[in-house]
């Protein structure tokens, strides 16, 4: 089940906030959330629910232990029983095929492993809940119950944001109301659905049309076909992967939780740095806050600094992906990054459009990494960009294929910006200064009339499109 389908927004969703409603006491509020989120979770696997559950069990104990612990070393031993079991379970169901071929085949029994669904995201939040215990920052919960629904919580669970046990504790087990909250968590909700169903899956289409071909048809993509399907993609990865932290956050704020963001219009960056502060905020904050800095971070000799870096970008590219695309995808940016550190930066700073242009086309291509798994194939499109295939400049198909969805690739692109944010605010602040009457037509304009017509327009697109995942799932 995923957000984007009938099931979950017609059926799932108003009987899981109906049962919640219901509820008198925040106890009971949160035992419904806890069942809806098993059953949300179920619905992929039943016996991912038991991972998810062990997992959760494992840390719970262990900070408990580390609670207990009478010495400094016990306490660590229990931090390192509890990250060795979450690291040991992920690596084992999303990294044990691409070990076992290093060294030769993969055995049948390895290969027909089933990656379970958001356990890349999970696994790093049940991370930061025995740790942020072991430095202190959070209370161990004696119940096992309150853990597992911070685990499975099926808002975010799936595809973050990585919520931090520390930044959400407060509000999921002491007293919360969505009073205030509820009507701007369905407003953020809807933008989220309208973006995946009306914007990422056609682009995603085009993206697959012109790039998910055989490799004797990608070396007759025009340079024309190569832009526009790595531009589709780059479009479709971001309101993708956006669309699924606004509809969590949405979700969140419904039942009073406030997510942290997850994206701050990445596109606009000046530089790979800025960049990466604005794209899944809550994965690089994880890698800067539990790995970086306690390695050291930046507070070391350059040799060491250079590790630090290089090991934390080649995590990020294999937890995006057990597949060499993806470390050389981490690879790539450490260059660009180093770079920007070492003199790049420095002249980035005194220009002024130039800056978004290299930053556009450095995220571009390290897109064409991403998205093909097959390194021959992304070699082969990354050359067709500039025409080295002996690949013509245009053709009828890419031509056609550009003016027909001309249209989508231009509202997408300013979807990518803040340009309808900007429009918002400005709305508000003319009805603000218009007066009472104007402002109570804005708010239902805002708050009623726009979410139910992006709740239809979304809808009709959906329907008949049966299967839409989101792509961050299958990290």
């Amino acid at each position: 089940m995923v957000f984007s389908s009938l099931i979950f927004l017609y059926g799932f969703l108003p009987l899981s906030l109906g049962v919640y409603a219901l509820c008198r006491t925040q106890r009971a509020r949160n035992a419904s959330l806890l069942i809806s989120s098993l059953v949300f979770y179920a619905w992929a696997g039943p016996g991912y629910v038991l991972i998810l559950a062990f997992m959760a069990l494992a840390d719970w104990g262990c900070a408990l232990g580390i609670r207990r612990a009478g010495t400094s070393s016990a306490r660590k031993g229990c931090l390192a029983l509890a990250v060795a079991v979450d690291l040991g379970l992920l690596g084992f169901f999303k990294y044990a095929g691409f070990f076992c071929s290093l060294f030769g085949p993969v055995p049948a029994g390895i290969a027909a492993v089933a990656l379970p669904v958001g356990i890349s995201f999970y696994t790093f939040q049940l991370i930061t809940y025995v740790t942020d215990v072991y430095r202190g920052r959070a209370e161990a919960q004696t119940s096992y119950w309150r853990v597992l629904l911070y685990a499975a919580l099926f808002h975010q669970c799936i595809a973050g944001p990585i919520v931090r046990y520390e930044g959400i504790a407060g509000e999921l087990y002491g007293s919360r109301s969505s009073r205030g909250d509820l009507l701007p968590g369905i407003r953020r909700f809807t933008v989220g659905l309208a973006k995946k169903a009306l914007l990422a899956n056609p682009c995603g289409a085009l993206a697959d049309a012109l790039l998910g071909g055989a490799i004797p048809s990608l070396r007759g993509l025009s340079v024309l076909g190569a832009w526009l399907g790595v531009g589709a993609f780059m479009l479709q990865i971001y309101l993708d992967f956006s669309a699924y932290s606004d509809m969590a956050i949405g979700l969140g704020r419904m039942l009073g939780l406030h997510y942290p963001e997850n994206f701050n219009y990445p596109y606009i960056a000046r530089s790979v740095t800025d960049f990466w502060r604005r794209w899944h905020m809550t994965l690089s904050r994880f890698f800067r806050d539990y790995l970086y800095i306690p390695l050291g971070g930046s507070r070391c000799s350059p040799a060491r600094r250079v590790f630090n870096l290089l090991l934390v970008w080649i995590l990020t590219g294999l937890w995006h992906g057990a597949s060499w695309n993806f470390v050389l995808w981490g690879l790539y940016f450490v260059v660009l990054l180093a770079a920007e550190r070492l003199f790049l930066g420095k002249l980035l700073e005194k220009l002024r459009v130039l800056p978004h242009i290299y930053l556009l086309l450095a995220v571009l291509i390290g897109w064409v990494l991403f998205y093909f798994t097959d390194l021959s194939g992304g070699w082969i499109v990354f050359r067709g960009l500039f025409g080295l295939n002996g690949n013509r400049l245009s053709d009828f198909y890419a031509v056609t294929a550009l003016k027909n969805h001309l249209f989508l690739l231009a509202v997408s692109a300013v979807c990518a910006t803040p340009a309808l944010r900007t429009l918002s605010a400005g709305l508000d602040s003319a009805a603000r200064r218009r007066g009472a009457a104007a402002l109570t037509v804005w708010e239902v304009c805002r708050n009623c009339a726009v979410p139910v017509l992006l709740l239809l327009l979304s809808t009709c697109a959906l329907v008949g499109d049966s299967y839409n995942p989101f792509i961050y799932f299958r990290f």
